[in-house]
């Protein structure tokens, strides 16, 4: 199976509407880390075939779950899940962080060559971005535990905003050292992963 079909095929089960035009470019931004990943290690995935179900379709889950107007994607990475949802939704202005240098000057470069006008790149410490306006949704991968993810960003995050940790396992003990409770956590099924996925939604409304 091409990744081009793997990828087509979990969009597919995911039951998203990705148009052929819009995967394209989602398998030119895999490229791009496979290019980079040889000389500046973004990330310990190496095979492009593991990339489309461990990068591409996990990002994508949380997809139906995007609304709102300004995201914010703290810890990026190479640009995880930022750059996909930047892609898949042209409408939605997103920012990614991070604070590894070269991380973030991947990320430049994925903006650059793949033309993501909607996409804005920062490096640096989150506790010291201050942006025009607050975030709708802040959102991360596997950055750290929900208590400090909180504390970092709150500054970020608008008023009636929403953070979205995506986990692993179900995060009970995370949960047990925060003050309030999540809105919902949605089981994620990402295609072709034999492992847990969930999205915990902690609504900003609720911060003392």
């Amino acid at each position: 199976m091409s990744l081009q079909q793997k990828l087509d095929a979990g969009v597919r089960e995911l039951g998203l509407d990705i148009n052929a035009e819009v995967q394209a470019k989602l398998l030119d931004y895999l490229a791009l880390i496979v290019k980079w990943n040889k000389v500046h290690n973004l990330t310990a995935i190496r095979e492009p075939e593991n990339m489309v179900t461990l990068h591409l379709l996990d990002s994508l889950a949380v997809l139906p779950y995007i609304e709102g107007q300004r995201l914010l994607d703290v810890g990026s990475g190479a640009g995880l899940p930022g750059i996909v949802l930047a892609i898949c939704r042209p409408d939605l202005q997103v920012t990614t962080i991070d604070a590894v240098q070269k991380k973030a000057s991947f990320m430049r470069q994925a903006k650059a060559e793949l033309q993501i006008a909607n996409l804005q790149v920062q490096s640096g410490r989150v506790e010291q971005l201050k942006p025009e306006q607050p975030f709708d949704i802040v959102i991360s991968r596997a950055f750290s535990e929900l208590a400090l993810f909180i504390k970092l960003t709150k500054h970020l995050i608008a008023e009636d905003g929403v953070w979205l940790a995506m986990k692993g396992v179900h995060p009970a003990d995370e949960l047990a050292k925060i003050d309030y409770q999540p809105s919902r956590i949605e089981t994620l099924r990402v295609p072709g992963l034999d492992a847990e996925r969930h999205l915990v939604f902690l609504p900003a409304g609720q911060l003392k």
